[in-house]
């Protein structure tokens, strides 16, 4: 008999299989019992009628309670009125341990509770769901990235310096070269890999050490950074409006189930389409303040600015040219106006904020340095950084997409905590 996942039960109906998995909720009727069981692909109804297995077996399925482990055997059947439109008429059953008291019942818990008990909420309907559609969203990132020529080109997690000075940093004592930093972007190491290979991205966990309590911030989060030699900002703006675009279609043609789970309106979604309406730093500015925010012109956007300018869309809006003056220290300077930057971010709809940040990079030798030097950086660690512009300097752009602000944006969900199986937070390291 074939062991087979419930995802598999459409190309096996009138068949006897095998299928392990868990006790999602039971009941009973004397002569029958009926299992939601799930094995991590899917739910299915397995149908148990008292006369149709050995006695020992029965008793042992009555006795087990939620979250009991079990192997199942029996014949697949359709039927439209079951979960996951299948159900298994079961022919013999065996209980591998019988679960009683699991902590997380149908009742209503808190979020603390439940953070708590994170690795038992990962088995919910709703966190099954959220950890599918985020990995749609991580491969269709990447097959978008592939398909548009890049390579994949791994950045240092223990890094010597910090892209955006230490504030924010986690240190970490390194042996005799004193302390290393955890990572906030892989983005110079792909500067020199882009050199190498024309194309290229990062793709894993970041950290950021900011006392940040707000729902869009974690202490560890995932983010892919491509970047592209011989590129400018309008480049770098078409690739982030390419790959939103890929990841949303992705998600919708193959996460309905999912998204059905998360009662998301995918209606919002299926509006996700180019061209991104794009709006100048200055532009933007004007309309906050005639929305009647008081956030001074130079000054970064909130949480509620960045709510205010994509509300009046219907997709992601593009806001590029932020003041020099609050941009990382390699950013290229607008050569028409020096005191904007040539920078982007891409704020998603429905008040979920930036979701890209990137731009074109300062390929100019002595102002990159006088930048490090403005920005009290350590000269000798950036001198590797300092030779890619000795060395065959070339205009390059790229940018960051955070994967768990992406999927709280698709999920429709309201904290990036669901986002990721276990999140970091200032005050969340356990479990």
């Amino acid at each position: 008999m074939k062991t087979i996942r419930i995802e598999a039960f459409v190309a096996h109906v009138g068949q006897p299989v095998r299928v392990n998995g868990w006790i999602h909720n039971r009941r009973s009727s004397g002569k029958l019992q009926f299992a939601i069981v799930r094995d991590g692909s899917g739910y299915a109804q397995a149908v148990v009628s008292k006369k149709a297995i050995a006695p020992e077996a029965w008793d042992a399925l009555e006795a087990a309670g939620q979250e009991s482990s079990l192997e199942l055997e029996g014949t697949v059947r359709a039927d439209a009125r079951a979960p996951g439109g299948y159900e298994i008429d079961v022919s013999g059953v065996r209980v591998l341990q019988a679960v009683h008291d699991f902590p997380i019942t149908p009742k209503e818990h808190g979020t603390a509770f439940l953070m708590e008990h994170r690795h038992l909420w990962l088995r919910s309907t709703r966190q099954h769901a959220i950890a599918r559609v985020r990995h749609t969203v991580a491969k269709a990132t990447r097959d978008y990235l592939d398909g548009q020529g890049f390579i994949l080109a791994d950045t240092p997690i223990f890094t010597p310096a910090a892209c955006e000075g230490t504030t924010t940093l986690f240190g970490v004592p390194y042996f005799d070269e004193g302390t290393a930093y955890l990572t906030q972007s892989g983005q110079l190491y792909n500067e020199a890999t882009a050199a190498a290979h024309g194309k290229v991205y990062c793709f894993g966990p970041t950290f950021r050490a900011e006392k940040s309590k707000t729902r869009r911030h974690l202490t560890e989060f995932w983010m892919v950074e491509p970047e592209m030699a011989f590129a400018r900002l309008d480049d770098a703006i078409a690739l982030a409006e390419g790959l939103v675009c890929y990841v949303v279609e992705q998600t919708l043609a193959t996460r309905k189930a999912e998204l059905l789970v998360l009662e998301r309106d995918t209606s919002k979604l299926e509006s996700v389409k180019p061209p991104f309406p794009r709006l100048h730093y200055r532009d933007a500015m004007k309309l906050l303040h005639e929305k009647g925010s008081e956030t001074p012109l130079g000054s970064d956007f909130g949480g509620t600015d960045e709510t205010l300018i994509a509300g009046a869309h219907d997709r992601p809006v593009v806001v590029h040219r932020f003041p020099s003056a609050i941009k990382a220290f390699y950013m290229a300077p607008d050569t028409d106006e020096p005191e904007y930057s040539l920078s982007a971010d891409v704020l998603a709809p429905e008040g979920y904020g930036e979701i890209v940040g990137g731009g074109e990079r300062l390929a100019d030798h002595d102002l990159l340095l006088a930048r490090i030097r403005e920005h009290g950086l350590p000269e000798e660690s950036f001198r590797w950084y300092l030779d890619l512009r000795r060395f065959g300097s070339f205009p390059h752009a790229g940018f960051g997409m955070g994967i768990e602000r992406v999927v709280t944006w698709i999920c429709g969900i309201d904290h990036l905590r669901e986002t990721i199986a276990f999140p970091r937070m200032l005050y969340r390291i356990y479990p």
